[in-house]
Parts: C-alpha cells; sequence; structure tokens
C-alpha cells in the first residue's frame, strides 16, 4: 500500500510517494512554482477573490493531479493522501470559504456572515476532490487541523517537528518563504505571524532569479578576491561551479556546471558578500552599478531593492514579535530556521544580510516540517489524534502584522534602507521617533552556536527519485475586446507570462497561471494604450495539449507489486 504526503508551499508544491509497510520515502516530485498568479499569498488571495474561488481550487486540484501522475505507480494503488500547508492553501485544496482570511476586520467579516470559521481536522474520500480526474477510489484525505483559523497545519509543523514547544527560553522559528510563517515562544506564551515576503526571498522577481532546481546558484563564497558560485546539479545536490570576478563577470575559473540563475539563498549570499566587502556600502546602491555572476546572470541594483523588500518584511516581522512578547533584542536564545530557505541559505549569511536576527545565541536549522509533520501523519496511526490534541492545548495569540502599527514603523525603517539607501543610523533615530527601542550595535553582537539538524529540506529520499514538474500548464484568459495588437503588454511582462493571440475572429489576453506575478505586479495593464485587459474580467481556464515536462534524474521507477507502469 502507498500513500503521498503533500507540502503545499506558497511558493511551489511537493509531493512524496510513501511505501505505507516500510514508511520508506520512494519518490518526491515538486513543482517549480505556485499554480495560482502571484508572488505571495496576498496575491493569491486577491486572484481567488476577483477570479472566483472554484477557478483557484480547479488550478491547484490539477497541479495536485500532475505531481501525482508523476510517481511510477497506479493511482489506483494510493490509499491514504496527508495535506499540509497554511490555511489559505489548504481553503483552496479543498475548496472552502477564504474570505476570512483575506479580510482582517471583524466588522468587514461580520457583514459577509463569515466569522468563526472552523478549520479542524478532516478525513474524507478522495474521490470528492478527484473524481473524473484520476482514479484515487480507494484512499482517503487526511488535512490536520489549524490551532486557529489564521494559525494552520504549516506554523503547527515548525512547532511540533522542532522542540520549540519544549523551550524555556526566548526561541523565535521562522518557516522561510514567500510567505514567512513565524511565531516566538516567551515563557509559556506563544504569539504567530506571518510575514508576505514576496517571491524575491524564492528567486522569483528578480531578473535572473530562479526557484530551487537544476542549474540555480545556491550559495555564493569568497575564493581570494574572487567568488565561487555553488549551483544545484540535475539531482537537485549542491556543486562548485564557476569562480568568478563579481566586479567585471570574469569567469577566472571556468567548471562545466553551468549556472542558469540565482535562488533565494543565493541572493542573500551575495548580497551579504557585498555588503562585507564594500561592493554595497549601502543598499540598494552597488559599487559598480552591477554584480556580475556569469554570463547574462546580473545582479541590479533593481534587484537589491526587490531582495530589501523580502528581507525587509521579514526582518521587521521578527522584531515586531520581540516587541510584542516584551523582551529586549539580546534576550532572544534561540533562532530556528524552518523550510527550503531555512535549510540551505548560511545562517552567517542571513544574519549579515538580516532575514535572521544577528543577537540570537543559538541557531538551528531544520528541513521542510511541514511535508515531515505530512509524512508522519501518513505512516503513524495515532500521530493525527496526538496533533489534535495539541492544537486544542497549545495557547497562541495571532498577530496580524496587516494591522500592526509596530510592524509599519519597523517596516518604513526597512523600505527606507534597503529601497532609498538610509544608513542603520538613521534607522535608529527613526525607531527613536517611533517610541521603538534601537537596534543593538555591532558592538554587542556575540558569535551564536550554529546547529544542523538536516543537511536536506527533502529527507530520505534518493536524489534519482525527483522529479521537477516544470510545466504545470494552466491558461486562465480574457477577452481583449479593444486589443490593438501592439503586443506592449507582451514586451513588458518581467515573466513573459502573457501572450495576445486572435481566435475565432476574437481577441484574448492569455496569462501562464505559474508564471504570472498577478496582482503584485499588472505592468500589462499600466502599459496597455486602450485599456483593453484588466485582469479582472478571467472567464476562462483550460489545460494546455501538452504533456507537462518532468525532469527525471534516472530512469529507474518503483516497483509496483501488482503493475509494473512507466514513470510519466
Amino acid at each position: 500500500m502507498y500513500g503521498i504526503a503533500i507540502d503545499m508551499g506558497t511558493s511551489g508544491f511537493r509531493a512524496q510517494l510513501i511505501d505505507l509497510g516500510s514508511s520508506q520515502v520512494l519518490e518526491t516530485a515538486m513543482t517549480e512554482k505556485h499554480p495560482l498568479p502571484g508572488g505571495n499569498i496576498t496575491d493569491h488571495l486577491d486572484f481567488a477573490i476577483t477570479v472566483g474561488e472554484s477557478v483557484a481550487h480547479e488550478i491547484i486540484i490539477d497541479t495536485i493531479c500532475k505531481l501525482i501522475q508523476s510517481f511510477s505507480i497506479d493511482p489506483a494503488h494510493i490509499t491514504k493522501m496527508a495535506v499540509c500547508g497554511n490555511p489559505i492553501q489548504l481553503s483552496f485544496f479543498q475548496n472552502s470559504e477564504i474570505r476570512d482570511l483575506a479580510y482582517a476586520g471583524e466588522n468587514m467579516q461580520k457583514r459577509l456572515g463569515i466569522g468563526n470559521i472552523e478549520r479542524n481536522a478532516r478525513v474524507f474520500p478522495a474521490s470528492e476532490i478527484f473524481e473524473n480526474r484520476i482514479d484515487m477510489s480507494n484512499c482517503e484525505i487526511i488535512v490536520p487541523p489549524a490551532v486557529r483559523h489564521e494559525i494552520g497545519a504549516d506554523a503547527l509543523a515548525m512547532m511540533l517537528e522542532t522542540d520549540f514547544l519544549e523551550q524555556s527560553t526566548p526561541t523565535i522559528v521562522t518557516d522561510y518563504g514567500t510567505n514567512a510563517e513565524m511565531a516566538i515562544k516567551v515563557g509559556d506564551r506563544i504569539i504567530t505571524a506571518s510575514a508576505a515576503a514576496g517571491p524575491a526571498i524564492e528567486g522569483q522577481g528578480v531578473s535572473c532569479g530562479m526557484l530551487a532546481s537544476p542549474g540555480a546558484i545556491s550559495d555564493v563564497n569568497i575564493e581570494g578576491k574572487y567568488w565561487r558560485l555553488t549551483v544545484l546539479d540535475e539531482h537537485m545536490i549542491s556543486h562548485p561551479s564557476h569562480l568568478v570576478d563579481p566586479s567585471s563577470g570574469d569567469i577566472v575559473e571556468r567548471s562545466t556546471l553551468r549556472p542558469l540563475g540565482i535562488t533565494g539563498t543565493g541572493l542573500i549570499a551575495c548580497l551579504a558578500l557585498a555588503m562585507q566587502t564594500g561592493l554595497i556600502e549601502s543598499p540598494p546602491n552597488i559599487k559598480n552599478g552591477r554584480l556580475f555572476l556569469s554570463e547574462n546572470i546580473v545582479i541590479s541594483e533593481n534587484d537589491i531593492k526587490e531582495a530589501g523588500k523580502a528581507i525587509g518584511a521579514i526582518r521587521a516581522s521578527q522584531l515586531t514579535l520581540i516587541i510584542e512578547a516584551g523582551i529586549a533584542y539580546e534576550e532572544l536564545e534561540n533562532m530556528y530556521m524552518t523550510g527550503a530557505s531555512g535549510t540551505y541559505v548560511d545562517p552567517r549569511k542571513a544574519m549579515y544580510a538580516g532575514s535572521c536576527p544577528k543577537y540570537s545565541k543559538r541557531i538551528v536549522q531544520f528541513g521542510n516540517t511541514s511535508l515531515a509533520l505530512a509524512r508522519k501523519i501518513l505512516t503513524d496511526s495515532s500521530k493525527l489524534d496526538e496533533v489534535i490534541e495539541l492544537s486544542k492545548k497549545i495557547k497562541v495569540d495571532h498577530l496580524m502584522m496587516a494591522t500592526s502599527d509596530t510592524f509599519k514603523k519597523f517596516y518604513t525603517c526597512e523600505l527606507s534602507y534597503w529601497t532609498e539607501g538610509m544608513d542603520m543610523q538613521s534607522y535608529n533615530r527613526f525607531l527613536k521617533i517611533y517610541k521603538l527601542p534601537a537596534l543593538p550595535s555591532p558592538s554587542v553582537f556575540i558569535k551564536p552556536e550554529y546547529e544542523v539538524c538536516l543537511s536536506d529540506d527533502i529527507k530520505d529520499t534518493n536524489p534519482i527519485n525527483i522529479r521537477i514538474i516544470n510545466d504545470i500548464g494552466v491558461i486562465v484568459e480574457e477577452s481583449a475586446i479593444n486589443c490593438i495588437m501592439c503586443h506592449q503588454c507582451e514586451k513588458e511582462c518581467p515573466e513573459k507570462a502573457i501572450h495576445i493571440v486572435h481566435r475565432d475572429n476574437l481577441i484574448y489576453a492569455e496569462y501562464n497561471a505559474e508564471l504570472c506575478l498577478g496582482t503584485s505586479c499588472k505592468r500589462c495593464i499600466g502599459v496597455c494604450p486602450v485599456n483593453a485587459i484588466n485582469y479582472r474580467d478571467i472567464n476562462t481556464l483550460y489545460e494546455r495539449s501538452i504533456c507537462p515536462t518532468v525532469q527525471q534524474a534516472a530512469s529507474s521507477s518503483v516497483e509496483n507489486p501488482s503493475q509494473s507502469t512507466s514513470s510519466d
């Protein structure tokens, strides 16, 4: 018998095929991006509310089907599926209410009649979702509970799969991603929050950015006066690549492993090294205007601004949690880093760049806790009961950053620092005006202890059995009645996600949902000279006629005891 564990992350999905008899992870499949348009959870919500929750649900399920079908067994042999993610992603998956998550104000929720939506654990037949798509007639789906409606299975996972709940000294845990979940524990009090960091933290929305996939620069290190790139190979394993001069772009030593772009962890590494070596004296100003990493891989000052917005949102949220918990910055004892970015990033560089507190005395890196919890629910029949019981016992306060004055003040300083070149002295001066404590000076920083509990965010998977689904293949479209076919929207799109097509004597704007940055961008709308598109009246959804491209590291497949099938 087989099970599937799924982590529905804000920047992409990961699924693992599990042998329920041995609890062995047989195969892993992942998407390169989230299937809904947008760079963060706010964009996904806006898309679903504007275009329709059922449309968002269909796109999500279409993507999950592709993940399942990439495995080398008949879906009919799958008996269990456990799905973890934040409340918004799990609501998309189940096609349930999302408006209570989209509107923070209680008065608005009362007017809409959506107050006090319960998000309890659910066990239900897979046919409720996958009927008429794939044969999952023998499968049940398990969805773990939320602690509160805003605090979902992913936040529960980052607390459960670490020793966060056992800590008696001030501790922060952060699941790094485009929507960074976090919590602080001081004594018996737990405060949770999330930061809509945006796409740059995962390598999106920057000129040469990409998610963690083959060819991505995942780290950068200094060798003499040059930079050594670290690049992911076809098995998602890190290897040294080119040795480059970041000021000129000269490749001093060429590697056969050619970089194709840079992911979020690599971008943070570049920022840290550039700031340490003086190539960036004050963000976003680069000494020579650009940082050169390889042929056609260049980091611009605009990229620094985009990265800074993401790092600034995370740092402002962490600082806000510390203030709300009533402790001094220097009292923070432990910092737990989870998620893919939290696993792969060098914590020293993250501290220097600002996405990890510089004053924490101990930093521990964990793997993908959301996927780990889904795996345990599959393989341990008592785990779900344990999670349900714990979710009832955990008493947490949830802080909405969108309505927090403290966060707004910190983030105003962060934006000025990253996008306007404000120095830290002025930063602290503004904090004083805001009646907030100044950040500790570098002289009081201590060298923290570093621990790595998991070297890979994808546990127990043989690299040859990892597949990258790099074409989700979902198109949304809207009628472009007044279009003059100037194609300015196509030229303006930074992700090349929009195409103007003439079909059946009508003109349509087609958007590749996995590439489109959604409401965080809308450059196509702004550049249109005749207002032919608005990104609101999307009324058609269809799949491409081609099959999704699947990168498979090896031809080996898992033998099904009753039926042998191909990998894809």
